[in-house]
């Protein structure tokens, strides 16, 4: 590298930093990569003395902050207590002729393997590092905040770091360091969850991995339905082409209804909780691990849903901007002078275009709301009563809406004759199924009788409220019944 990564007017510490300690402890740091000099650079502002251990400290001196120490590795590993070994795993064993002088130290393992090597080897890198060092305590530390967080600071990035390790007085130890960098450390127990703290920063999104399938799942049957009804099927009956409708008259048609029907799976799992809970009169019965599941990606499903019903917005307001709509309006007119028609206007699809439209703007609006207080810095600012109404109730107005919305738009098509030989109904009717079905069990709910014995449910209470003690002092004496 010709010119350093980080630049030396970094060094100074931030106000978003927590309080540095006040006799700057020495920090000692082996390897000179670009996640040694981050890390260099932010232990510096956050007031640590550090000393780095290069192979070429003469080459890697110009890189590293100028309050940093850059030595050979030898000499930066012989007074600082805890040391950083930002290295890769390959390279552990050119540190084996310095393990008389790391005896009892504390190593900070910050490395993270590949997909490959973690797959390959069935021990973390820091239980090798271990292994290789046993006179000293190894902690896993550092290795899912990137070079860039470490620059930048915590305000930019993720905030956590995991940290694990077989001695609790070294795992204090770390956590006071990450503290005063401005992270929070979060405890993941011994030495042997390395492996699964090391498989974090190589896992993509884990949990949209379902809801993901399923929107394309979803997405792929509606387009699939659509194109077969509204372009493939004129086609062949009446030879009329219109596969120009392909890129986004179809796929416009398609957004909505994987919306609608993503929305209202994020209520269904409530509505069969709820149901269970009723049947077995008790809370404390474990729901079966298929809807424990479905309940953990709600959010991401309603995520997805917005980000549909925000592309269906999008595609909507383009749909005049076609050439073909343009050439429908031309012959529209055309037709309408040829046939001697002055004024066309038709009372009912103007209002009903004006009440769907409105309905459309007021479910968009609900869902963004929904989706703005998904975002954990908002989230964090409301309180449980607040983060519940607007999840729970304004979810399920914005449920509400859209249905009105869909049925707005379909008014009376679906009971319209089809022109063609096979009927295929609207693909609005087919995703109306599961959100009236939310709607009517939500609305069955709210029933007094079904209202008040799901409240006294949720709040401790069970149907078989009787415990039996069994007396084995005495065979004579018959089982005696406790009502709690």
């Amino acid at each position: 590298m010709d010119k350093p990564l980080i630049g030396r007017h970094l060094v100074d510490s931030d106000g978003s930093l927590a309080e540095a300690p006040s006799e700057a402890p020495k920090v000692g740091i082996l390897g000179s990569g670009d996640f040694a000099r981050s890390l260099a650079t932010r232990l510096v502002g956050s007031g640590f003395s550090v000393v780095v251990g290069s192979r070429n400290p003469k080459r890697t001196a110009g890189l590293f902050p100028s309050a940093a120490q850059v030595t050979f590795q030898e000499e930066a590993v012989g007074a600082p207590e805890v040391i950083f070994v930002a290295m890769f795993r390959e390279h552990y064993s050119s540190l084996c002729g310095l393990g008389g002088q790391l005896a009892g130290k504390i190593l900070v393992d910050v490395s993270n393997p590949s997909e490959q090597e973690h797959l390959q080897h069935r021990e973390s890198n820091a239980e090798y590092l271990a292994s290789l060092f046993p006179t000293c305590t190894v902690v896993k530390a550092f290795n899912v905040i990137s070079a860039w967080n470490l620059q930048m600071g915590p305000r930019d990035g993720n905030k956590q770091v995991p940290i694990c390790s077989d001695k609790s007085k070294a795992k204090r130890a770390v956590s006071a360091m990450v503290r005063a960098m401005g992270f929070t450390p979060v405890d993941m127990g011994s030495l042997a969850s390395a492996r699964e703290v090391e498989a974090m920063p190589l896992r993509l999104l884990p949990g949209w991995k379902v809801p993901a399938l399923l929107g394309l799942g979803l997405f792929v049957f509606f387009y699939a339905y659509n194109f077969i009804r509204d372009v493939l099927q004129p086609y062949i009956q009446e030879g009329e082409n219109k596969f120009y409708k392909l890129p986004v008259s179809v796929v416009n048609t398609t957004l909505p209804c994987v919306a609608y029907v993503l929305l209202s799976l994020v209520y269904l799992p409530g509505v069969l909780a709820a149901a269970l809970q009723l049947r077995r009169g008790t809370k404390y019965s474990r729901f079966p691990d298929w809807l424990d599941h479905w309940l953990q990606h709600r959010k991401q499903i309603g995520l997805l849903s917005f980000f549909c019903a925000a592309l269906h917005a999008i595609y909507s307001f383009c749909l005049p901007l076609r050439r073909s709509h343009r050439y429908s309006l031309v012959n529209l007119a055309v037709k309408q002078v040829l046939a001697n028609k002055s004024h066309l206007w038709v009372e009912e699809e103007v209002w009903r275009m004006e009440i769907y439209l409105s309905l459309g703007v007021l479910a968009l609006g609900t869902l963004s709301l929904l989706a703005v207080t998904s975002l954990p810095s908002i989230a964090n600012s409301l309180n449980w009563r607040e983060f519940s109404f607007v999840q729970s109730t304004l979810g399920f107005v914005a449920l509400v809406l859209s249905t009105l919305h869909t049925l707005t738009y379909g008014w009376t098509r679906a009971f319209e004759e089809s022109r063609y030989k096979f009927y295929l109904p609207p693909t609005f009717t087919l995703t109306l199924l599961v959100p009236c079905v939310v709607i009517l069990a939500k609305g069955l709910f709210l029933l007094p009788c079904f209202h008040r014995r799901l409240a006294k449910i949720r709040r401790g209470w069970e149907k078989d409220g009787t415990v039996r003690f069994t007396l084995e002092m005495n065979h004579a004496l018959a089982q005696k019944t406790s009502h709690l």
